[in-house]
């Protein structure tokens, strides 16, 4: 037989995300700002790579077609 589960009131609901939020260790401003850069330079990387490799592959394909 399934367990019923207790209902949780709205007002200990909201007690229960108060706690847990306070649980929260928030980054400081030098964190946030640090994981911002290195986000962003990895995006710069990752789509020149992928620029790159679709670059070939394209002028493959159009390599390819024009055999026939």
């Amino acid at each position: 037989m399934a367990e019923k589960t207790k209902k949780t009131s709205p007002a200990e609901f909201v007690n229960q995300v108060r706690a847990e939020t306070s649980k929260v260790v928030w980054p400081t401003r030098e964190e946030t700002v640090r994981t911002a850069i290195f986000v962003f330079i990895m995006v710069i990387i990752l789509s020149l790579f992928f620029l790159g490799i679709d670059s070939v592959f394209g002028a493959a394909v159009a390599w390819l077609l024009t055999l026939g």
